[in-house]
């Protein structure tokens, strides 16, 4: 029932059922949330009237009433999403002290200074969250009169302390709402639960919702819970603690914990806390049951769990259950290790990583050969490796990202309001807080670096640097930061690409047991392929031959060809290319050997290879006013040809096929070229499957006529070698008209390949880069457009044009090889598109690839459950 209680509430109910200690209490619902935004911000009187009802009983339950001088009832008023979104929205505790319940709580536990201390806690959520007021204004007043007292902690103020501490936080809250700080605690319960409602449209609820694709209309239930308290004194805590290690995915209890403290100071980074483990040693008893409960939550939720938890006089109470936030490479160990523990199946542990997570296993990290001036060291509670500028303002570090600057960002502590910043950063490092802090959390859920609780820097906001020992590192200033060893490292260290581990190629390797769709790769060399075949590509499904002729050696043959006045002058230097093609498609196709490779023949517009046409009347007038003469006319010529090529839309205009068709012998070397290397290596006993594409095809005739040319071509090189090697000729589909006349295509291809980049231009009228920079992120800030169409496949419209494609070439050939290279093909939303209209393969960047696999399993294994 997680839609209508939240995740939280339903974790609780559950394990009330199973019979573990927690603190009663009662969940208003999602339903109420909904109804609170429907009706004007106002909670309706009938949910408040079912609310005070189930208080009673909540009252009868503990013998304790909500207001009662003598035996007061305290409660926490917790948010809980259906979506588990940390830290995202608020939390108020102790909630139902005033100036009369203090006292009754005091007496009632015989400790002054704790009652005094749980009120000026409440003063300061209550504050913080519901009525608005700076939480470091809170801190500020508790500072000062540590100063005046030189006391270091906040445990050593005294009960008259705290009292001094409350009548100033009453001061700041009249100061700042103009009443007095709320002595009634029902209407405190009222103002808490319509806090938490407005939490859910906070700003950094509505980005983390925005970045994980967490529908807005769901709204968040409300759980009021009575109190348990680790700040009873020395035999009281408080923790969060992971049945395994999200780092690394180690089967042992990990966590935090920090004794007579209260929840938030553990997971706010406050006060840096201890490890777990030392609770074995202090409360052997507590430790014990923490375990089993550990244990008994991940068989009953068959995944790892992450456990708020709170000791009140030796006594062990649950706050929270929930699936854990973890590491990718925790997230694959965990799923592997589970299917070989007989807790979960080989298709759960599939479904179960996330192929977005999978991403951050492929990132890089400090090559361990880089000599490195390590300059501080944190813990390391994000693993991965960035380097970047210093920001220190999250609002800096969002505005450099989206203008592409490398930046890591450094806080003395993170808090939910920091997430637009951490986005768009390549890292995080903090000065406090420990390995569960709010900074540790979201990092970990989005594959960044991060490094916490670096306590040997000094932050100074206001100069915009921080020390450490005798450097001073400013704003602007390059590090990096390990967060697999906690490392603070000046300036940008070499990073080299990441090992897979034993567990994640086990993982693949069941993944591949359970998709349809073929993977293969887009690779235009031989190292690029290389690597595709080592991360389980399958063949190359683009090889793009442009990028072949931007070398520095063979660009000025290029240039040459394209300056050519005559057929005779063109093949002259065309002759000169056929060499380096040759070599190339020897290497790729050797590197793919057994495997498909398809070759796509020369693309883009002939000016790209051009110098700028702005460049060379610059260096015009230069060689003018030299007097060099021999430059000048070679420049003026070049500019004339420039001029010549020029279009007003080059993306729809002299390019693809059309070369092929004005400029048969550059497509006829580029055919040659692949028949010559094919047979070299059928010669030596290696098998290849060259796939000649044709790109930009939109007219049968195009395709009938370049199919032609490929086959007499392909003819004549494998007549002149006296060896014949297999091979298919195809197009590639990215014009809307290619896919309604598919079925005359049919005729003339032995495959497709839809190339989704351009067909989502054509197909939505875009200029990719244009719409980029001008008005893309305008469109999807405003849900115009959900998704960037370029980024995930739009299947609506260019899908649909895919779908027609895909029925009308198999309406004519039956067994037609359908695939996708475009780059929506490594996509997981796409991918699993991609199954459900039947294509063969999707192909992708080589690091993608394992990316594919994975969706692509579990697009089978979804369907195979929808079915």
């Amino acid at each position: 029932m997680k839609n209508l209680l939240g995740g939280k509430g339903a974790n609780l109910a559950e394990m009330i059922h199973i019979g573990l200690p927690v603190p009663p209490g009662f969940t208003v619902t999602t339903e109420a949330c909904t109804r609170y935004y429907s009706e004007g911000e106002k909670i309706a009187e009938d949910i408040l009237q079912q609310t005070f009802d189930v208080l009673g009983d909540l009252e009868r339950e503990t013998g304790k009433t909500l207001g009662s001088p003598g035996n007061p009832l305290l409660v926490s008023v917790r948010s809980g999403a259906p979506v588990s979104m940390p830290g995202m929205m608020d939390t108020i505790l102790n909630l139902g002290l005033n100036d009369e319940t203090v006292e009754g709580l005091a007496r009632s536990t015989g400790d002054r200074r704790f009652a005094y201390d749980c009120y000026r806690r409440f003063i300061q959520m209550f504050g913080n969250v519901v009525l608005n007021i700076e939480h470091g204004r809170f801190e500020d007043i508790i500072n000062d009169i540590k100063r005046r007292r030189s006391f270091t902690s906040d445990t050593e103020l005294s009960a008259e302390d705290w009292q001094e501490v409350i009548k100033s936080y009453k001061d700041l809250v009249m100061k700042h709402t103009g009443r007095e700080f709320p002595q009634d605690p029902r209407e405190q319960l009222v103002m808490a639960m319509e806090a938490v409602f407005r939490s859910w449209n906070n700003h950094r609820a509505i980005v983390y919702r925005k970045i994980n694709k967490i529908p807005d209309e769901l709204g968040t239930a409300v759980n009021v819970q009575v109190m348990v308290f680790g700040n009873m004194g020395e035999d009281s805590g408080t923790g969060v603690a992971f049945t395994r290690n999200p780092s690394t995915g180690e089967k042992e209890i990990y966590g935090e914990f920090l004794i007579n403290a209260q929840g938030e100071d553990v997971v706010a980074g406050i006060r840096t806390p201890r490890n777990i483990k030392e609770l074995a040693a202090l409360m052997p008893d507590v430790y014990r049951q923490l375990t089993a409960v550990s244990d008994l939550l991940e068989k009953h939720y068959k995944d790892m769990q992450d456990i708020e938890f709170t000791v009140e006089k030796g006594k062990l109470y649950l706050l929270q259950t929930r699936n854990g936030k973890r590491t990718a490479a925790a997230a694959v160990k965990i799923a592997v290790d589970m299917v070989k523990e007989g807790l979960i199946s080989k298709e759960e542990a599939v479904l179960r990583v996330s192929p977005e997570h999978v991403v951050s296993l492929l990132h890089r990290r400090i090559d361990s050969e880089a000599r490195m001036e390590v300059i501080a060291k944190g813990l390391p509670a994000s693993p991965g490796a960035a380097w970047g500028h210093v920001v220190f303002d999250p609002d800096e570090a969002e505005t450099l990202g989206q203008q592409g600057r490398k930046v890591i960002l450094v806080r003395t502590e993170t808090t939910p309001d920091d997430i637009h910043g951490i986005v768009m950063a390549q890292g995080v490092l903090t000065s406090r807080g420990g390995m569960t802090s709010h900074a540790a959390v979201v990092a970990r859920g989005m594959g960044k670096p991060c490094v916490c609780g670096c306590d040997t820097i000094s932050i100074d906001y206001e100069k915009g640097e921080f020390k450490t020992g005798d450097l001073v590192v400013k704003k602007g200033d390059v590090i990096s930061i390990d967060g697999s060893t906690g490392n603070v490292i000046l300036g940008k260290v070499p990073m080299i690409d990441p090992d897979l581990s034993s567990e994640f190629r086990e993982l693949l390797e069941w993944a591949d047991e359970f998709r349809v769709l073929s993977v293969r790769a887009n690779a235009d060399t031989p190292e690029d392929a290389r690597i595709a075949r080592d991360f389980g590509a399958e063949g190359i499904g683009l090889c793009r031959t442009e990028h072949m002729f931007m070398g520095q050696d063979r660009l000025p043959v290029v240039q040459e060809m394209i300056m050519a006045e005559t057929k005779e002058e063109r093949e002259k230097a065309l002759a000169k290319l056929l060499a380096f093609q040759r070599r190339d498609f020897e290497g790729i196709l050797e590197a793919m050997r057994d495997l498909p490779v398809t070759i796509r023949l020369l693309d883009p517009p002939l000016h790209e290879f051009l110098p700028d046409a702005e460049e060379l009347i610059q260096e015009i007038a230069e060689f003018k006013a030299k007097g060099d003469a021999e430059n000048l006319k070679k420049k003026q010529e070049i500019l004339k040809r420039v001029r010549a090529l020029s279009e007003f839309n080059p993306m729809l205009g002299l390019r693809g096929c059309r070369l092929g068709i004005l400029y048969p012998e550059i497509y006829e070397m580029q055919v040659r070229a692949i028949f010559m290397a094919a047979c070299s290596l059928a010669k030596r006993g290696i098998r290849v499957h060259p796939e000649v594409e044709i790109p930009l095809v939109s007219n049968a005739n195009e395709l009938k006529q370049l199919r032609e040319l490929v086959e007499s071509t392909a003819a004549q090189v494998m007549n002149d070698e006296g060896i014949k090697v297999e091979y298919s000729i195809g197009t590639m589909i990215e014009i809307p008209r290619a896919c309604i006349t598919a079925d005359e295509l049919a005729h003339f291809a032995d495959f497709f390949s839809f190339g989704t980049n351009d067909l989502t231009q054509t197909t939505y009228g875009f200029s990719r880069d244009d719409a980029e920079a001008k008005f893309l992120p305008y469109y999807i800030n405003r849900k115009i457009l959900t998704e960037d169409p370029f980024i995930v496949l739009d299947r609506r419209g260019v899908g649909h044009l895919m779908k027609t494609a895909v029925n009308l070439g198999r309406g004519v050939k039956e067994n037609l090889t359908i695939g996708i290279c475009g780059e929506h093909g490594g996509e997981p939303s796409s991918v699993e598109f991609c199954h459900e209209i039947g294509l063969d393969y999707v192909s992708c960047s080589p690091y993608r690839v394992p990316i594919a696999r994975l969706a692509a399993a579990q697009a089978a294994l979804k369907s195979e459950q929808n079915s």
